[in-house]
């Protein structure tokens, strides 16, 4: 297993990097106890797939909280799930010599996972940001559907679309059906690989539009622009959750965090990446302080 460290404030910078075997060592994040007027540390385990966003929200965070310092440990799900089990296994969460706070993985099912096993704390966790498809279209493209339902009705637009072995792809698959667009499938549908594939048949001509999720269309909007955002009941939006850890030694601190990524200042920074909105908890995250 390989785990990249990042300090939000750096990023792009520098990056700390480190193996972590069984015993999980890695670069030490200081802990609880410092020194006063030390800055606190927020350490977040999050996965590449958001990894962009968790760092601009610690940016935005550490902005309003100038005692703050956010540190990322970026790793794959599936081995997020594996380090955090090896260090609740030695008998508290730590990477190091520091401790680990916030989890942050690539989608929801990890979440869930890791809370059957009681890594993470069931009532400590916000939904932060939804994956919405949305319609792209080249600046060239001056009759572009403004809407899919539009789209329907326009019969001569080509539309690229991912292949279902992608994410991308089955949620994809799921919004033509709702469209009624699925038995389209070698009249107006050309199939690329990827997200990737996507822009480069729109932009080469072999289809005049291409389905997306928000936040690729935000990374590549100098080349393709966004034309439309399909409405949320015809497919199934992807959740991204944030979850405090068992053992998180700043418990205060995570409970500010989780409020912030669901308050307008949080959500505005999402939107800005090209995500769906997240979901404030039915009642204000409230956990025990240990």
């Amino acid at each position: 297993m390989t785990s990249r460290w990042k300090s939000v404030a750096t990023m792009g910078v520098g990056v700390l990097a480190g193996a972590l075997a069984a015993t999980v060592s890695c670069a030490p994040v200081p802990g609880p106890v410092r020194d006063a007027g030390a800055a606190r540390v927020l350490v977040i385990v999050t996965s590449p797939a958001v990894e962009e966003a968790i760092a601009q929200l610690g940016r935005t965070f550490e902005t309003s909280h100038p005692d703050v310092r956010v540190q990322l440990s970026v790793d794959t799900s599936l081995d997020l799930r594996r380090t955090v089990a090896a260090m609740e296994n030695r008998g508290k969460s730590f990477i190091g010599s520091g401790p680990i706070h916030l989890v942050a993985p690539g989608g929801d099912e990890v979440i869930t996972r890791m809370e059957q096993k009681y890594y993470l704390l069931p009532e400590a966790k916000a939904l932060y940001a939804t994956e919405r498809l949305v319609l792209v279209a080249p600046e060239s493209l001056t009759e572009a559907p403004e809407s899919f339902e539009a789209l329907v009705s326009m019969p001569s637009v080509r539309i690229a679309i991912a292949d279902q072995k992608t994410r991308l792809g089955v949620e994809t698959d799921r919004l033509l059906s709702a469209l009624g667009l699925k038995n389209a499938e070698g009249k107006r549908i050309d199939l690329a690989n990827d997200q990737a594939g996507i822009i480069d048949h729109v932009l080469g001509g072999q289809a005049d539009v291409g389905i997306m999720f928000g936040q690729d269309a935000v990374r590549v909007q100098q080349r393709v622009r966004v034309v439309a955002t399909a409405p949320t009941g015809l497919y199934k939006p992807i959740p991204h959750s944030i979850a405090m850890e068992r053992y998180c030694p700043d418990r205060p601190l995570c409970e500010e965090f989780l409020r912030f990524v669901t308050s307008p200042d949080g959500q505005s920074v999402l939107k800005r990446l090209g995500y769906g909105p997240g979901k404030s908890p039915e009642s204000p995250v409230r956990v025990p302080i240990l």
